[in-house]
């Protein structure tokens, strides 16, 4: 049974009297207890998405969907429905977020076992010693010395003690969903293998659900049961992991593992993808991949340029999103 399921979210932001569309039909759900990757390079709409489930960019930006459910232990809501006084009881107790650049994400003016403090007050009324669950939720996240470090200010603290630091802090409210946004970034590799071990623990011991926003397939292929990938501001395909990485068929998911480096590549000049991804304002009229596209098929450049692909299901639980497969699977409604 999925915890959550979205349909159909869009999301744009203000640009004067106009509406700039960002993210445009986009679909995914997550089981419980699974973790789905939205794998994609800047700009593809990865955070975007998962800041608009609970309105983390509201002010500024216009967000809609058919659906976008959550089906959590206190009960089915519609996120995008929620009322603001509602929506915060689901932010950090039904969800919470592993957000880029932890030292950037926490307070610099309050020490760490603070910040810890002030989710349980918020949404775990049932902790009536909240240095002991501090104590508790910083060795649960490999901290050494917890009593040491909640003193600490973050600034203190090293680059992976940070990225445990934001870790314990969404785990104090207990979610059933972790979104992790980059939760590798600037990390060492050492320090990296830790955080996905760490991650991989959390599901396995509590049965937390995950979203992992990254660029980095060499994490996906550790940690994800299912991956999508975000171009443009649209899932081009998506697939249970083992899958995609052994049999990718959209031109631009072939692109992103060509370019995953190897070791004992040698002296071998890397794969690039030309070009960049358009910003909002250019995305064309149809595929959005389509102006660094090497694979257009014949006789189909004018139609991938002005007419959207559909979502078809070429295998079971593989989309994909090209008119190389238009009319080969069953397709998406």
């Amino acid at each position: 049974m999925s915890l959550l399921e979205v349909k159909n979210l869009s999301v744009g932001f203000r640009e004067g009297k106009k509406v700039l569309p960002v993210i445009d039909g986009v679909s995914f759900s997550v089981d419980r207890g699974g973790i789905l990757a939205l794998v994609g390079e800047s700009g593809c709409g990865k955070s975007a998405s998962c800041l608009a489930l609970t309105r983390l960019n509201a002010n500024s930006a216009v967000i809609r969907a058919d659906s976008a459910r959550f089906e959590g232990s206190k009960g089915t809501v519609e996120l995008l429905e929620l009322s603001p006084r509602e929506l915060r009881r689901v932010r950090g107790g039904g969800i919470a977020y592993i957000f880029q650049e932890p030292l950037s994400s926490l307070n610099p003016v309050f020490r760490i076992g603070d910040q810890i403090a002030e989710v349980l007050q918020l949404h775990r009324s049932e902790v009536t010693d909240c240095e002991a669950e501090t104590l508790r939720l910083l060795a649960a996240v490999g901290i050494p010395d917890p009593a040491a470090r909640m003193m600490n200010f973050p600034h203190e603290l090293s680059g992976g003690m940070q990225q445990r630091v934001m870790i314990a802090m969404a785990l104090a409210g207990d979610p059933e969903l972790l979104i992790a946004d980059e939760p590798t970034t600037a990390l060492d590799v050492t320090i990296q293998a830790q955080i996905i071990e760490l991650l991989a623990e959390l599901r396995r011991s509590r049965g937390t659900a995950v979203i992992l926003i990254t660029h980095n397939f060499g994490v996906v292929a550790q940690l994800a049961d299912h991956v999508a990938v975000m171009y443009a501001g649209r899932i081009v395909e998506s697939a249970p992991v083992r899958e995609l990485i052994a049999s990718p068929r959209h031109p631009y998911t072939r692109a992103l593992l060509a370019a995953v480096p190897e070791l004992g590549g040698g002296s071998r000049r890397l794969v690039t993808i030309p070009g960049q991804v358009p910003a909002p304002a250019d995305f064309p009229a149809g595929c959005r991949f389509c102006t660094r596209c090497g694979e257009i098929p014949a006789g189909c450049e004018a139609r991938c340029r002005e007419q959207i692909p559909p979502a078809v299901e070429i295998a079971p639980g593989h989309l994909v999103s090209c008119w190389n497969f238009a009319g080969k699977g069953r397709e998406e409604k």
